[in-house]
């Protein structure tokens, strides 16, 4: 069963990267896969619950995988599925954009 989207492309794009943790997310995991701990250090302020609810919801749109190693202590990998990949356009955009603003306001 197909989820029901927005008729807006934007809003649908809003829906699935609309909080700045996703985008984050994102952005460190560009660079490729990633370990629970490495985001969490790469991120910064991000509480361990707001990342494991964001990931797993990024995990439920196909955004990302999740690997679980059978190790004692477990060990859980994320990367970007090729859905993920393709918003790379849309990070490179915002960088930009964002590095522009700022060369026109300092």
């Amino acid at each position: 069963m197909k989820k029901e989207l927005p008729a807006c492309p934007v809003e649908t794009t809003l829906m699935l990267i609309s909080d700045r943790w996703k985008v984050l997310i994102i952005r460190e995991l560009l660079g490729g896969t990633k370990r629970f701990g490495e985001l969490k250090k790469s991120i910064g302020a991000i509480s361990q619950k707001v990342l494991t609810a964001h990931l797993r919801s990024m995990e439920a749109s196909g955004l990302l995988t999740r690997k679980v190693y059978p190790e004692v202590p477990p060990r859980v990998e994320y990367t970007l599925t090729e859905t993920g990949y393709s918003l790379r356009p849309v990070l490179d955009a915002m960088v930009a954009w964002g590095t522009a603003y700022k060369e026109m306001n300092t």
